[in-house]
């Protein structure tokens, strides 16, 4: 057997050094945050939430109430409508509450991680 070690050889080569050069690095920009997103974005989402609860209470409770009269015409022609406005907000009320605590856990948590 021959040895064929010596037709193999290596050569071990420096890599090549390229000139860097950096284009809108962290360096050059302000990172800085305020802070104030974080106090703005969760009294956005609560005042919406709010509006969201009350607005449709609104006009629900009076004709809630005027249903309830007795000198109403739906009440004088024999079919009152009272079971309407009850089902009609506790379907609305069934809505908000999903939707706000959807809002909430979308908004709030996002605004609780960055501390």
């Amino acid at each position: 057997m021959q040895n064929n070690t010596a037709s193999q050889t290596t050569t071990v080569e420096k890599p090549v050094t390229e000139e860097r050069k950096a284009y809108g690095t962290a360096k050059t920009e302000n990172l800085r945050d305020s802070g104030l997103w974080r106090i703005l974005l969760p009294v956005v989402v609560v005042a919406f939430c709010l509006a969201l609860i009350a607005f449709p209470l609104i006009i629900l409770t009076p004709l809630f109430l005027h249903s309830l009269d007795p000198a109403a015409a739906s009440n004088v022609l024999g079919r009152p409508l009272t079971w309407i406005w009850i089902v009609m907000a506790l379907v609305e009320a069934g809505v908000i509450i999903v939707t706000v605590r959807g809002l909430l856990k979308i908004f709030m948590t996002q605004a609780g991680n960055y501390r």
